[in-house]
């Protein structure tokens, strides 16, 4: 579907189209208490985070803040009781995608759905490591810190390790334990949860005093180093930096960042397609390589560029004849893109939520059809939430080819538009859809 079919004008923003719980064990009064939770959450698909369990998803064995369970998990697994726990968020980006691998801006928001961790120190160099939500278990010395084929969930807190050690700060042995409620493969950034956790937990375990903007890159390093996923920076910015109520603008080139206050007259809702990314990392690759490709070609005519960044919509324009028709719509995307993130700034500071839902929905417009990373399920689920009164914008989030969008909604019609989403969701394609109401909340890191 090309810009603008069966889209209403509002929906393209004044912005210049483009052309063509099941292994967890609890005491038995919470086992009943999550039973029926879980019971209604099926039934309905809405869950409001931000007070009690959320086990609709596997995901979801823990509080919003987590550390009651977490800390009894904790103890039934090793006898005693934590001496740190610590937790880290997901996040859901507002606008700004696939802009911060050409070091462009974003903003971001940590939401209340976490991975949670609690541990203490052992009096020898060994990590023993339980994951909650792949109920195992694995053993590392932080002496000798390798690379884990089998179970590669524990990689990325042996990566956050390695580079804490390779940088002087001598660790002890632990004992951790950690799990969450934030969905995998749903782009709202487990494995970035998992790394700044690491890297919160080691931070107050051992009192270290260390900057967080130093935490927070390294963590990215474990994601690019270790684990090989060649992602930007946000993810681990926003759940080590943010700040409950406010979403966080990042300059993705120069880490300048700011918080900017989020009106608690409107709701940011997450609605999971339930399809999982399976070609997100694949097709993640080759994005970065045209978007590369490109920056090399507009350089070559003489424009003085390093990358995406630097680049004026007029400045493309005057590059097109350089680039292949796809070159030139995937760079188009992050151009406008960033364009988009520094008009919804000024207009969210103004309090023109009007406008601010516009741009999201523009966003939505050029990441489908000039950046194609949106997927069937993705573009139903926005287009039924375009549809709905009380929203104001609507768009895919994360890497795309599945995963989540990011709707912004007058909170006095939350509950009514997460109805209608799964509604229309299952109408239309026969899937059910999981909703989730979400606060903006405080990063592992922050003061």
């Amino acid at each position: 579907m090309r810009c603008g079919a069966g889209v209403p004008p509002a929906v393209l923003g004044g912005v210049s189209p483009p052309p063509e719980l099941g292994h967890q064990h609890y005491p038995g009064l919470l086992v009943e208490t999550i039973r029926q939770i879980q019971s209604a959450a099926s039934e309905t698909g809405v869950i409001i985070i931000g007070g009690l369990p959320h086990p609709a998803t596997p995901f979801a064995a823990h509080s919003k803040r987590g550390d009651p369970m977490i800390e009894q998990r904790f103890k039934a697994i090793y006898g005693t009781a934590p001496e740190v726990v610590v937790r880290a968020p997901g996040r859901v980006n507002l606008i700004g995608e696939h802009t911060d691998y050409n070091d462009g801006f974003v903003l971001p928001a940590a939401i209340d759905r976490s991975i949670d961790f609690a541990g203490r120190k052992r009096a020898d160099r060994t990590v023993r490591l339980h994951s909650l939500d792949f109920d195992g278990s694995v053993e590392f010395s932080l002496d000798d810190i390798q690379k884990d084929g089998a179970n590669r969930w524990s990689n990325y807190v042996r990566g956050v390790s390695k580079y804490l050690e390779e940088d002087g700060h001598r660790l002890s042995g632990a004992d951790l334990v950690f799990g969450g409620n934030v969905p995998r493969e749903a782009g709202l950034s487990s494995s970035a949860a998992v790394e700044v956790g690491t890297a919160a937990f080691w931070k107050k375990l051992l009192g270290l005093e260390l900057d967080p903007v130093y935490l927070v890159k390294l963590s990215r390093k474990a994601e690019n180093q270790f684990v090989g996923v060649p992602c930007g920076i946000m993810d681990q910015f926003i759940s080590g930096l943010g700040r409950a109520n406010h979403a966080l603008f990042l300059d993705c080139r120069d880490l300048h960042y700011r918080h900017v206050p989020l009106r608690d007259d409107v709701k940011i809702v997450v609605c999971n397609s339930g399809v999982k990314r399976a070609l997100a990392q694949s097709e993640y690759e080759v994005r970065l390589k045209q978007c590369r490709e490109a920056v090399a070609r507009i350089a070559s005519t003489g424009l003085a560029v390093t990358s995406l960044r630097d680049v004026k919509p007029l400045d493309l324009e005057s590059a097109r004849a350089v680039l292949s028709d796809v070159l030139f719509r995937r760079a188009r995307h992050v151009v406008t893109e960033n364009e988009r993130v520094l008009e919804a700034i000024k207009v969210l500071e103004s309090g023109n939520l009007e406008r601010f839902g516009e741009l999201m929905n523009a966003s939505h417009v050029s990441l489908r059809d000039d950046y194609e990373v949106s997927s069937k399920e993705l573009d139903v689920l926005v287009e039924v939430a375009w549809k709905q009164p009380g929203v104001l914008g609507a768009r895919m989030t994360g890497a795309g080819f599945g995963g989540c969008t990011v709707n912004l909604v007058r909170q006095e019609a939350a509950e009514a538009f997460s109805e209608a989403i799964i509604r229309g969701y299952k109408e239309a394609l026969g899937l059910k859809a999981e909703v989730y109401i979400c606060k903006a909340s405080e990063g592992a890191l922050s003061a």
